[in-house]
């Protein structure tokens, strides 16, 4: 006689609600078929992870696999996020050689995922320094899950700075798709001004990253942002706010019925200007790093309920082009985090006595609600994918040697920290991806996840 499932795994449940001890969740073909609590039912299969913490698989709501090596490092990247627990990456659109301006190259970038992802992966769209608008409404209905603008230039190609018109044109017509429209927040201004100082005045040391993007750089861009939000009605997110002052901002701007958002990434949950001096290069990034200070207010944010959701910005520079050499600002801006996502998380949310049902709510449910994934990706839920990650507590320590990516990609400014979880398995759709020490799926095995609907969710009312 068949059995009524094809797979059980059991474990103790994190829910955004609390952890249902002793849980056990099935699986029907790709799908949660049903959740419970006690002794399972009959299956053709049992995954036991009894004693230990499973949780819907990561939601990572904003990473660049292809910033530095094009295309080709999506296949890496995803193998890392498999071992982090992280079922589903949305990839930012400024890749190399060229970002995804229209529905012609995001159908392109969609084959690569298709081919060669280890996970799934939802994809933003991006317009062109002039003349993009006209592009918007074809990448949303190719299956964008949102868009990404800059207020400043890394590259005028690759990624762009976005004048006022054009981002106002843009706005206008995203607003039209319902769709979310991440925001680089700084001020280019402002940036380039202190940096020619600091360079002037031989101050090239890693500290100056910091003092050369001030909080101000952040804040300035924020109201500029917003009001345009407020004006036309799109959805408009702060990509990365690195203080508590942008997710105050956001909130303001939303009581007067502006549709706006913000994000931390998982660094401005830890990371200080002591480590930027320490790390040098392979700690930099844009926002940088800020004060302990600072650290505390992004936590009061993220606990008032201000905060969008958590993501990682993993950027996985070639460990060449993140080497300090006398002058912090040639190095690429950016870090590695999907492997040390879910590890770092808990870790983070246990040192605070915290529980990790916030980490089901901000790293999986929210950041798949924002993007338009939910509900068949980021819960343990009926009728959801059934993505999984399974934790094991204890003491740990993060090396940079086991992330699963291209050699030239193993670093990690989380090299050596001590963590209270590691990644025991991930499943993706029902099977196994990960299983504590080997990548299990196979290029190809991720698929391309297309917007789930065109309602934008700000979090107001969750």
């Amino acid at each position: 006689m068949p059995t009524a499932f094809d797979r059980l795994i059991l474990g103790d449940l994190v829910l955004p609600e609390g952890v249902l001890p002793d849980g056990w969740v099935a699986v029907r073909g790709e799908t949660i078929a049903a959740i419970g609590q006690g002794a399972p039912p009959a299956a053709g299969e049992v995954a036991d992870h009894s004693g230990r913490l499973v949780l819907p698989g990561l939601v990572d709501g904003h990473m660049h696999t292809s910033s530095s090596t094009g295309w080709p490092g999506i296949e890496g990247a995803s193998m890392s996020a498999a071992a982090g627990g992280v079922t589903t990456c949305v990839d930012m659109p400024y890749d190399v050689p060229r970002p995804v301006t229209d529905a012609a190259i995001f159908r392109e970038k969609v084959a690569v995922v298709n081919a060669t992802s280890h996970v799934d992966m939802a994809l933003y769209g991006t317009i062109t320094k002039a003349g993009g608008v006209e592009a918007i409404a074809g990448l949303a209905e190719a299956g964008a899950c949102s868009f990404k603008l800059s207020t400043y230039e890394y590259d005028a190609v690759r990624f762009p700075r976005i004048d006022h018109p054009t981002m106002l044109a843009a706005f206008r017509e995203i607003a039209k798709t319902g769709l979310m429209c991440g925001i680089h927040n700084e001020d280019q201004e402002l940036v380039e001004r202190l940096t020619a100082e600091a360079r002037a005045a031989g101050r090239t040391d890693p500290i100056m990253h910091a003092r050369t993007r001030p909080p101000l750089a952040e804040s300035m861009a924020d109201l500029e942002i917003f009001e345009m939000a407020l004006e036309t009605g799109c959805h408009v997110h702060i990509a990365h706010s690195s203080i508590a002052r942008g997710f105050e901002l956001a909130e303001v701007f939303r009581g007067s019925g502006a549709k706006t958002s913000g994000e931390a990434c998982i660094q401005y949950l830890c990371m200080t200007e002591e480590d930027l001096v320490r790390l040098e290069g392979f700690g930099k990034c844009n926002p940088p790093f800020r004060t302990a200070a600072e650290v505390e207010r992004v936590w009061g944010a993220l606990l008032a309920g201000q905060v969008a959701y958590v993501s990682t910005d993993h950027a996985p520079w070639p460990r060449e082009r993140k080497q300090y050499k006398g002058d912090i600002f040639a190095p690429g801006a950016g870090l590695t985090g999907m492997q040390s996502f879910a590890p770092l998380m808990f870790t983070l949310l246990a040192e605070r006595g915290l529980p990790p049902s916030l980490m089901a709510l901000y790293c999986a449910e929210r950041p798949a609600r924002f993007h338009g994934l939910f509900p068949k990706k980021g819960a343990i839920r009926i009728g959801g994918d059934a993505d999984l990650l399974v934790l094991e507590q204890g003491d740990f320590t993060f090396d940079e040697a086991s992330i699963q990516d291209r050699e030239d990609a193993r670093w990690s400014p989380y090299h050596g920290r001590a963590m209270k979880a590691r990644v025991a398995a991930t499943y993706l759709r029902g099977s196994c991806i990960w299983d504590g020490t080997t990548v299990l799926a196979k290029p190809g095995t991720g698929r391309f996840v297309p917007r789930q609907h065109g309602e934008s969710f700000t979090g107001a009312a969750a």
